[in-house]
């Protein structure tokens, strides 16, 4: 039963490594398995004390083979000799004697002129009032008399003398008031604004516009002929047939099981494993989190980088970390 299992995890190997799921796993390659199985079945060669090896799946080794394809068939082509033609040189006429009309423009003479640009002109220009400020006293109270309290050199000895009353006078009270008065009213004033002047130059006409009569002489050149020395012609041309080189690929050698050096209980360190994920991460496969346990993203990565490189695959052999520059120290 144990046997069985083993089998079966390397038939599921082998198929996990050709891309095959479900019936095509069913239907992948058993009897070169089953030869993979059968070779080096004995225990790990030249072993050494402190060591652990592992059974791991080699994948099988393709190779390209040339060979040459047909890709075009033997033909004629017609080919087109074009004519040859050889240059002269005639001399032509491109333009016969003529006349034309030629325009003499106007003459004109700048003179000086003073224009009006604005005539002269009246304004009612308002002047505001103007103001002062003034203080007047206005009275508030009328003077008048009143009786007070006074005081004496003897004061009353007993409730039968009597009190000193004096009649004081009170001036009247005044307060100050600002006013504000018109100093002067307002008026309205004319304002003449002289006309506005501008010296500028113009343009006089001295004599007005005119025609005449020119003639054109006729114009030659000089211009190259091609004449025809041989006429064109057909030529019929043998095209080989082409050939292509294409590359298929074979399988050199099948898949096969053997004995390798792994990383075990034995030899595995947090620290190595530290390194192997930092390794992997370089190289372009996420491992998760780098924390020096061997988890599935670790193995996951470890899988992908054996099968991407050719490497053998099923444990962490020390081949892969040769591979990945990762010394067991």
């Amino acid at each position: 039963m144990q046997q069985y299992t083993l089998r079966t995890k390397l038939m599921m190997a082998c198929a996990i490594s050709a891309g095959l799921t479900g019936a095509a796993y069913a239907q992948s390659n058993t009897a070169e398995l089953d030869a993979a199985y059968a070779v080096n079945d004995l225990l790990p060669p030249e072993a050494k004390p402190g060591e652990c090896y592992a059974r791991v799946y080699i994948p099988a080794v393709e190779k390209q083979v040339a060979r040459q394809v047909l890709v075009k068939e033997a033909s004629e082509e017609l080919q087109v000799v074009e004519a040859e033609f050889k240059t002269i040189v005639e001399t032509i006429e491109v333009a016969k004697e003529a006349e034309k009309l030629e325009l003499i423009p106007a003459v004109f003479k700048t003179e000086t002129t003073t224009v009006e640009l604005e005539p002269e002109k009246e304004i009612e220009e308002v002047i505001p009032a103007v103001y002062e400020d003034i203080v007047e006293k206005v009275k508030i109270r009328e003077a008048y008399k009143t009786w007070k309290k006074g005081e004496g050199p003897i004061q009353k000895y007993d409730e039968a003398t009597g009190e000193i009353m004096c009649l004081v006078e009170i001036p009247a009270e005044y307060n100050e008031v600002t006013k504000r008065v018109v100093k002067t009213p307002p008026r309205t004033i004319t304002k003449v604004i002289p006309a506005q002047m501008k010296t500028m130059e113009v343009r006089v006409m001295v004599e007005p516009p005119k025609t005449k009569t020119v003639k054109i002489p006729a114009k030659f050149e000089e211009v190259e002929v091609r004449k025809l020395v041989t006429p064109s012609k057909i030529d019929r041309i043998e095209i080989p047939a082409r050939y292509e080189t294409v590359y298929e690929t074979v399988k050199a050698s099948p898949g096969r099981m053997e004995w390798r050096p792994i990383l075990c209980s034995t030899n595995v360190s947090e620290d190595i494993i530290s390194r192997l994920q930092i390794a992997l991460r370089e190289k372009g496969f996420n491992v998760g989190v780098i924390d020096g346990v061997l988890g599935a993203g670790t193995m996951n990565a470890v899988k992908r980088y054996q099968k991407d490189n050719g490497l053998a695959e099923g444990q962490i052999t020390i081949e892969t970390l040769e591979a990945l520059d990762v010394a067991i120290r």
